[in-house]
C-alpha cells in the first residue's frame, strides 16, 4: 500500500527527467530527502572500499555519472590520487548548482575552473556513446541515477566509459521502495509533486544486466547477497534520515555494491 499522500500537496506531475530535476536543483539538497541522508551515510562504508577496488595504476580518473548537485563530485576532489574528476549530468539546473557548492568548497581555490575537474552536461537518454572526455576511466561513480534509466542504456553507457578492469561504485532506489513511490519533490510555487521518469529496478535485474555488459559484482568478502547491499529502515535510524523516514520503517529503500568491468570486455 502506498503511503497517503500529503494533503499539502494539490496534485501529481509527471515531467521529463530532465524538467524535473531542473525544477528540483534549487531545493534538492535542502528538502529533507532521507534517501539522499541514508546515501550519504552508506558511501562512509562504500566509497573507501571503492578506492580500495581500485587496481590500474596512479593518478587515477574518475567519472561521476549522474553528478547531481555535486555531492559525491567534492568527495572525489578530496583523494589525492584522483588526478581527474569529469562529473556528468543531463540538467543544467543540477550542474550549476553543482558548480556553485564545488566553488564553495574547501577543496583547494576555485575548484570548477582547476584541471582536476570537468563538469559537462550529457544526457545518457539521447547520446548513445559518452564524451570522449570520461572515456577510459579507472572508475565510475553513480549514486541513485539509475533509477531514471533502462538498465541497458544505464550498462552501456557505464560500459564505454569504464576500462577494461576498472570499478563501477552503483547505488540506488530499492525495487521495495520503487514498487509503492518514486523520487519526487513538491513545487512549492504550484503545490504540485513534481515526479521524473522513474524505473523499480530489482537487485537481479540490475546484477543480471551488468553482466550482459561486461561488469561482475565485487563481493569483496562481504556476506551481502552477491555482494550488493541492501537497507531497510528501521525506527533506530529515523532520527538520523529525518521524519520523512518514518512511514518507511519496514521497507527496503537503498541498494548499493561494486562492480568490475572484466579486463577482457
Amino acid at each position: 500500500m502506498s503511503p497517503p499522500l500529503d494533503p499539502s500537496i494539490s496534485s501529481i506531475r509527471y515531467l521529463p527527467t530532465n524538467e524535473a530535476y531542473d525544477r528540483w536543483a534549487a531545493v534538492y539538497d535542502t528538502d529533507g530527502n532521507f534517501l539522499q541522508a541514508l546515501d550519504t551515510i552508506e558511501l562512509k562504508t562504500l566509497f573507501p572500499q571503492f578506492l580500495l577496488s581500485i587496481t590500474s595504476p596512479k593518478p587515477w580518473r574518475i567519472v561521476d555519472l549522474g553528478c547531481g548537485t555535486g555531492r559525491n563530485t567534492a568527495l572525489l576532489l578530496t583523494v589525492p590520487q584522483i588526478a581527474e574528476a569529469i562529473a556528468l549530468d543531463s540538467s543544467k539546473g543540477m550542474l550549476e548548482v553543482a558548480r556553485s557548492r564545488l566553488r564553495r568548497s574547501d577543496v583547494g581555490a576555485d575548484p570548477p575552473d582547476s584541471p582536476k575537474l570537468r563538469l559537462e552536461v550529457f544526457d545518457m537518454l539521447t547520446s548513445p556513446s559518452p564524451p570522449t572526455s570520461a572515456r577510459q576511466a579507472d572508475g565510475v561513480i553513480s549514486t541513485l541515477v539509475v533509477e531514471h534509466v533502462p538498465l541497458s542504456v544505464f550498462f552501456s553507457q557505464v560500459s564505454q566509459i569504464l576500462k577494461p578492469g576498472g570499478v563501477l561504485l552503483l547505488t540506488n532506489m530499492h525495487a521495495h521502495m520503487g514498487g509503492i513511490s518514486q523520487a519526487g519533490f513538491v513545487d512549492t510555487d504550484t503545490g504540485e509533486k513534481i515526479r521524473p521518469t522513474s524505473y523499480a529496478h530489482t537487485v537481479a535485474d540490475t546484477v543480471g544486466e551488468a553482466r550482459k555488459w561486461g561488469l561482475e559484482v565485487e563481493n569483496g568478502g562481504r556476506k551481502d547477497a552477491g555482494g550488493i547491499m541492501e537497507r531497510v529502515v528501521d525506527e533506530d535510524m529515523v532520527e538520523k534520515l529525518g521524519p520523512r523516514s518514518k512511514k518507511w520503517i519496514g521497507v527496503t529503500v537503498w541498494l548499493g555494491g561494486l562492480f568490475r568491468k572484466r579486463p577482457s570486455s
